[in-house]
Order: C-alpha cells, then structure tokens, then sequence
C-alpha cells in the first residue's frame, strides 16, 4: 500500500504561481507512475499530469505550457509547478500513484482569485 501525502496549496492571483508536492511512502517501489488531478465542485474529477517511471510525461491541453511534473525519485516526491493560473484552475488538486492500483492523497486545495 502507498501513502501520499500532499502540499503546496493555497490562494493565488490570477497570473501567479504555485507548486504543489506529493510525498509517497510505504510499498514505493511498486510505483509505475505518478501524477495529479483536480475536482472543481460541480464537476468530475480529471487529469493535469502525469510522469511514469521512463521520465515521459502527458499533460491536460488545459494546462499545457503552463504547468510542470517533475520527480526527486530519491525522495519519492512529486512536484506540479504551477504558473500562469486562472480561475478555472480552481479545484481540489489529488495526487495519485499508480503500481498495481491507484493510491490517492488527501486533495490541497488551490483557489485562484480573479
């Protein structure tokens, strides 16, 4: 089983940035991929990013060019740097291990204000 813990969220202005972090423990070295999501209220919960194992990553069109995944694998850390926000990107942001199911964090929420 894996635990994630995460980090980073908070309220922004439009046109500012924010960095997100997600720890991982327990069975980590089962992990294939991880990555982020969010769930604005009203609406079903979607993919932002994500990074495999290999280094490659994929993105949401909606935050292409605009936000980043990256990985300290010796740290079993995830990061989503976030620049350039909007409003839309409002949401509760998951983060989210993949091995032989999906583990889920608690949700940070970020809020940003117009």
């Amino acid at each position: 089983q894996v635990q994630l813990v995460e980090s980073g969220g908070g309220l922004v202005q439009a046109g500012g940035s924010l960095r997100l972090s997600c720890a991982a423990s327990g069975r980590v070295f089962g992990i294939n991929a991880m990555g982020w999501y969010r769930q604005a209220p009203g609406k079903e919960r979607e993919l932002v990013a994500y990074i495999h194992n290999s280094g490659g990553t994929t993105y949401a069109d909606s935050v292409r060019g605009r936000f980043t995944i990256s990985r300290d694998s010796a740290k079993n850390t995830v990061y989503l740097q976030m620049n350039t926000l909007k409003p839309e990107d409002t949401a509760v942001y998951y983060c989210a291990a993949y091995s032989t199911s999906w583990s889920w964090g608690q949700g940070t929420q970020v809020t940003v204000s117009s």
